[in-house]
């Protein structure tokens, strides 16, 4: 997988993380801006799982496209684009189990 093919599971997994921007500890001042950041994307919490997905997707089809051209996958592509997966897939089923998650680990 080629390195732009490696950029739409991250931009997958870090869309999905977004929708989690409110329920993050952080200091006072920025904790006041992502609130308001937060409050903006919760409208839009829907719209960025779909564009989570579908990053997913692009890349599922980039990492067969390179499997289908007779060339070499790597290990780290595929284990790159699951990780991906889980994490769109935890933040859309259990999200506010990964807030919680999210904010032991930064707290």
């Amino acid at each position: 997988m080629k390195t732009p093919a490696k950029v739409m599971p991250v931009a997958a997994a870090v869309t999905a993380l977004s929708t989690l921007a409110c329920c993050l500890p952080l200091s006072f001042s920025a904790a006041i801006g992502i609130a308001s950041l937060g409050l903006l994307l919760d409208r839009y919490r829907a719209w960025l799982v779909a564009v989570a997905v579908l990053f997913l997707a692009t890349g599922a089809v980039q990492l067969y496209r390179d499997n289908r051209a007779c060339r070499k996958t790597s290990v780290g592509s595929v284990v790159l684009l699951v990780l991906a997966g889980v994490i769109v897939i935890g933040v859309t089923l259990f999200p506010q189990v990964i807030a919680v998650v999210l904010a032991n680990v930064f707290s």
